[in-house]
Formats: C-alpha cells, structure tokens, sequence
C-alpha cells in the first residue's frame, strides 16, 4: 500500500512543546502505522539544544548572564548530535515517518540528498563533509541535521539556515565544529528566495527521495 504524506505548518512554535507534539504524533502513528506520513514545518525562539552526543554540553560558551541578556534558552534533548542552534530565520523540519528498511544511515543520507538537491534549486553548490554532519558549503555549514526514532518512527529532523542571526552561534561550537562556521542562503546568494518556495521546493525533493527510493 502506498504510503501518504500529510504536510503540516506549525508556524512559530515553542522547542519544549514542539518535541512534545512530536513524541504524541509518533506515538499515534505507532498505534495506526497506516496512518499518513508526516512532515512538519516550524520555526522556534531563540534556544540552543544540547543532543545526545558525550561532551556535547561543553560546547556552550555563553554564561547564563549572557543567554539571559540575548534572550535565548538552553534544553537539552534527546535527539541525536551535539549542540547547535535554533531561532527565527531558520526553516525547521520534523518528518514523522515509519523507517520499512529499519536504517538509520540509509535515513540520513535520504535527508542529506533531500536538502542538496533543494539548494541546488536556489543555484547553491552544497555536499557533506567526511566524517561531519549536516550539509555544507566548503567549509560553511548551511543545515544541521539531528534525528531520532522510536520503534523505527522518526521524529526531530532538520534546520535550514535561511536568514537566522548567525551571531547567536558565537555562543557555542555548533556541532562541534572546529574547522568552519555557519552560514545562511542569505550569504551565499544576492536574491533570497520566499520560505514559501523554499518549502514547496522542499515537498518536491522530499517526496522524490523517499517515495521513489523507498524509506
């Protein structure tokens, strides 16, 4: 039976909340596996969250004083990866999908190409980085991938950097990272397209990727 996919808009949301909404809708769909897939678009308050990776809790740089004084939360979660950052100007993403394959490597590179192939849309020439998460441009991360599943349902997922203030990662080493920074399309392109197309454009390559390849 082929399997159907919802697409849902949260507009802005609380992060504590959204996980929280996220854990009902797999746990509903865990009760009803011929239920719809899901995918969820949301952009959160200023807040850092720490995953599940050892040490990543010593990547945050800023003292309370300082994240009080920028407005900004810490949780921490339990998705996958280290520490990283989200706020508005960020396109977040949460499917909510049944894994057939029980393959959470072959689920990441899925959502890696998903994210490749919508920047290349905008003309933005994006890949990985051997032995790093997310999606890169050079040495410039532009997505931050974090997943977790329960019974092989997935849930948290991806943040997109559209034109966040990328002076709130002063405040950690997003993911770990040592050897590069954090960009936005708006850096890397003179026409920044609407979230709406960027979104729509997201369905498109999302729906290819998982529905003609399998998941």
């Amino acid at each position: 039976m082929e399997q159907t996919l919802k697409i849902i808009d949260w507009g802005p949301s609380a992060y504590t909340q959204s996980v929280n909404n996220q854990i009902d809708l797999v746990n509903a769909k865990k009760a009803d596996p011929s239920s719809p897939d899901l995918l969820i678009f949301t952009e959160h308050s200023p807040v850092f969250t720490i995953g599940s990776r050892t040490g990543a809790e010593s990547h945050l740089l800023w003292d309370q004083q300082t994240l009080k004084d920028r407005g900004i939360e810490v949780h921490k979660t339990n998705r996958g990866g280290d520490i990283t950052y989200h706020g508005p100007g960020q396109l977040i993403i949460y499917p909510i999908l049944s894994l057939h394959k029980r393959d959470l490597a072959d689920y990441l590179r899925k959502l890696e190409i998903v994210i490749i192939r919508v920047l290349q849309s905008f003309e933005i020439d994006a890949g990985t980085r051997e032995g790093k998460t997310g999606i890169w441009i050079e040495d410039r991360k532009i997505c931050a991938i974090g997943v977790a599943v329960k019974s092989w349902i997935t849930y948290h997922g991806l943040a997109l950097n559209i034109n966040p203030d990328l002076s709130h990662f002063q405040g950690i080493i997003p993911c770990g990272i040592t050897d590069g920074y954090v960009t936005s399309l708006q850096n890397e392109i003179s026409t920044l397209p609407e979230k709406k197309l960027i979104k729509e454009r997201f369905v498109v390559e999302f729906k290819s990727v998982f529905y003609e390849l399998g998941k």
